[in-house]
């Protein structure tokens, strides 16, 4: 049974939400505080954290470093803020995901269900033509210059590199992204994500040597990679 370790603030979503996690299976611990939160990392070992942003006493960013540094589990945000600022903040902290309110309860389901499959597959670092991803930090550079990407396309070139040897259909990448920054995420939206991607991340983003093109079935990493 997995334990879901929920940092919220609002009683009313926090009680909602426990009676959807339970009902899902999970086991669910609850801080409505960050101080609340910090004392229950002291004691419990969790498979996924629920951290809302806003908290009385502080924020969400403080407690999912707090969790970072007490095991590595996967993070989701939990926010009324939906712009894209606060989505990189979260995600270079080092958070998995990222969902606004409200929420429809199977999609939050859903997530959780991906990242905890997710989880321990993503390599702490990743080197590929030039590029080098420190997915602890977020941080990503090619050739050594720091590269800056938005909340999507940072997702996306995690999608890759945690599955380094597959080839990855236009539908999973679909599935992976969908909603991911509180916009909907069609196939046109995808390509102009991919060149986006590309623009950022290939030498020759003409001549692709990272994300390469499987036609008529998706993408795939080219290249022999590092990673550790």
């Amino acid at each position: 049974m997995k334990r879901i370790f929920l940092v919220e603030d609002d009683q009313t979503i926090a009680k909602n939400l426990i009676l959807l996690l339970r009902a899902e299976g999970f086991t669910v611990t609850h801080a409505p505080s960050q101080a609340d939160a910090f004392a229950a990392l002291a004691g419990n070992k969790f498979d996924l954290a629920l951290v809302d942003i806003s908290l009385s006493d502080g924020n969400g960013f403080t407690v999912c470093t707090e969790i970072k540094a007490t095991g590595d589990i996967p993070v989701i945000f939990l926010t009324a803020s939906g712009d894209e600022a606060s989505v990189v903040t979260g995600l270079n902290m080092g958070a998995d995901d990222y969902i606004t309110k409200p929420f429809r309860p199977r999609e939050l389901i859903a997530r959780i269900g991906a990242a905890v499959r997710k989880s321990g597959r993503s390599p702490a670092a990743f080197e590929l033509h030039g590029l080098h991803v420190d997915t602890a930090s977020g941080l990503v550079k090619k050739n050594g210059h720091e590269v800056f990407l938005s909340a999507l396309e940072y997702r996306l070139l995690l999608v890759f590199i945690s599955n380094p040897n597959n080839i990855i259909t236009r539908g999973q990448l679909l599935d992976e992204l969908w909603d991911a920054a509180g916009e909907f995420v069609n196939d046109n939206t995808l390509t102009v994500y991919i060149k986006r991607l590309r623009e950022k991340i290939e030498t020759d983003p003409a001549r692709p040597q990272i994300i390469l093109t499987v036609r008529g079935t998706g993408y795939r990493l080219g290249g022999e990679y590092a990673a550790e």
